[in-house]
């Protein structure tokens, strides 16, 4: 397998490959371009480039720049979902938010995992376990969510927030790490 297909199928790959490099750049680049736009006064140009580098977003949603990812492709972004200015998401492995989605500003997306140990550490390798939102869900402010992690459907995360594990649908967390605040009646 090549490193970009061993990131693909959720193996530990080398994150220094060339290919995967070139990738990364790439989404970097697209994502400076409409970062430099922030005065709006383009949003034909700011529109398209935001489709070639999130190709997997419905078109009612908007991001709001500055937007960071390490792909683009890898983002799958439902109906009616808006995504705050100033967020971050490292897609190395699947980022899927469901539809009718409010992710607040300054929002963190990790899929990317290090080794435990601390040896293999010292390489350029890493394996990346993806998130998935429910719809419905509305994810506060200043919110980091980390690898493997998935939210249920209906939910609030409030603002500050480190979601470590699963969220069961109907459910309302806050916290670092996020815990239980309450249910949410439907």
């Amino acid at each position: 397998m090549t490193e970009l297909e061993k990131l693909l199928a959720g193996e530990l790959y080398d994150y220094s490959n060339a290919e995967i490099e070139q990738l990364h750049a790439k989404a970097y680049f697209l994502s400076m371009k409409i970062n430099s736009n922030l005065s709006f006064d383009n949003l034909e140009e700011m529109n398209l480039l935001q489709k070639e580098l999130l190709p997997n977003m419905d078109e009612t949603s908007t991001v709001l720049p500055p937007f960071r990812c390490d792909l683009g492709f890898r983002i799958k972004i439902g109906k009616n979902v808006t995504v705050n200015q100033n967020c971050t998401f490292l897609d190395n492995a699947p980022i899927e938010i469901g539809d009718n989605c409010l992710i607040g500003p300054d929002c963190h997306f990790y899929t990317p995992q290090h080794t435990f140990d601390y040896e293999l550490r010292r390489k350029p390798v890493e394996k990346s376990l993806p998130i998935k939102i429910g719809q419905d869900t509305w994810i506060g402010g200043n919110v980091t969510i980390c690898p493997g992690v998935t939210i249920g459907e209906r939910c609030i995360v409030g603002a500050g927030s480190v979601v470590t594990h699963d969220v069961e649908s109907d459910t309302m967390v806050a916290g670092n790490p996020a815990r239980v605040i309450r249910e949410l009646s439907r």
